[in-house]
């Protein structure tokens, strides 16, 4: 009976190494994307010198002490997370933004492997690999095309509580809600799971923020500020149709009891894009025409000169300003 020889290019097939490699071995490399653990080796009867010879002959080699490749090329971005994931041992998950990535977040990639094991688990050092430890279950579920991972709420607050950086954190929230990965509800409930962890009452102040519709970290910023100087809330994404009968949504809006409506617009670093500027210069020229009153902020100015928006939002929210005083300011 011939069987398959993983080399880099293809199956091969060679009477002399038939009888040292299994079959399973084939079906093995092809659901882990051609990554193997010396521990799984051994369970399929590898032994160390079939391992030793292939090596030899430059048809697979090894990376640490743990993970053997089934090729000599380049390792593609799946199969370093399965190197990743083997390394740390078979009860270890991909973790935090790694797993988000899996999950289909875009925007947060980061070149470090997350990967979390329980507590006690001895991992040694890997380049390009960052393993944590947990005292939780690890909750895992299974990735196609890719090791275990955890939750995407797991994930994001693990994620938040591993970061440095707040803002990071926040903003990392605010991402999947946005992009649809999940709900600020379900985020909170796996944040109040997790008990007392770093940047918890931050970050439950946010959720609640985009859950009100917050979900850009400058719109949020823009929230917390109006909380702070004491201003009535806005309301968020507030949801308009113009006249072509597209939905637009309104970053922040005041319905005031006067009969005047205030809205505010955050510009961020998408509106660096020139199209993406354009629909949004349209869409204020709308609102203008419409006889709103419209008040536009680039995201820098809410973070660092948040003592001239108050000012001006004072001045816009008062009662009796009419469109000479507040109509279409803007920040410097």
């Amino acid at each position: 009976m011939r069987r398959a020889a993983y080399h880099d290019d293809a199956c091969v097939t060679s009477e002399t190494k038939a009888a040292a490699l299994p079959s399973a071995l084939g079906e093995l490399a092809t659901a882990q994307s051609g990554v193997v653990s010396r521990a799984q080796l051994r369970a399929l009867g590898v032994q160390r010198w079939n391992v030793r010879d292939q090596v030899r002959a430059r048809r697979w080699r090894l990376v640490g002490r743990r993970v053997v490749v089934l090729h000599r090329g380049p390792l593609t971005s799946e199969q370093s997370l399965w190197v990743a994931a083997l390394h740390a041992g078979p009860r270890a998950t991909l973790a935090a933004r790694t797993a988000l990535a899996v999950a289909g977040l875009t925007g947060w990639d980061e070149e470090s492997v997350h990967v979390l094991v329980p507590r006690g688990v001895a991992v040694p050092p890997m380049k390009g690999a960052i393993v944590h430890e947990c005292r939780r279950p690890l909750g895992s579920r299974d990735a196609v095309g890719a090791p275990r991972r955890t939750s995407v709420e797991r994930s994001a607050i693990d994620a938040g509580r591993w970061s440095g950086d707040p803002r990071a954190a926040c903003g990392l929230l605010a991402a999947v809600v946005q992009q649809r990965l999940s709900t600020a509800d379900r985020l909170r409930r796996e944040l109040l799971a997790a008990g007392r962890i770093r940047h918890r009452r931050l970050l439950l102040t946010v959720l609640g923020d985009i859950e009100g519709g917050a979900h850009a970290l400058s719109e949020i910023d823009f929230v917390v500020l109006c909380r702070r100087a004491g201003l009535p809330p806005p309301g968020q994404q507030v949801v308009r149709t113009d006249r072509s009968g597209r939905r637009r949504y309104l970053d922040a809006r005041w319905q005031l009891p006067d009969g005047r409506t205030i809205t505010v617009e955050i510009d961020g670093a998408l509106h660096l894009a020139v199209l993406t500027y354009w629909d949004d210069m349209y869409r204020g020229n709308e609102l203008v025409i419409s006889g709103e009153h419209v008040l536009r902020y680039p995201s820098l100015a809410v973070r660092l000169d948040p003592i001239r928006v108050v000012e001006q939002l004072r001045r816009a929210l008062a009662p009796g300003v009419g469109p000479a005083t507040c109509h279409g300011k803007r920040a410097p």
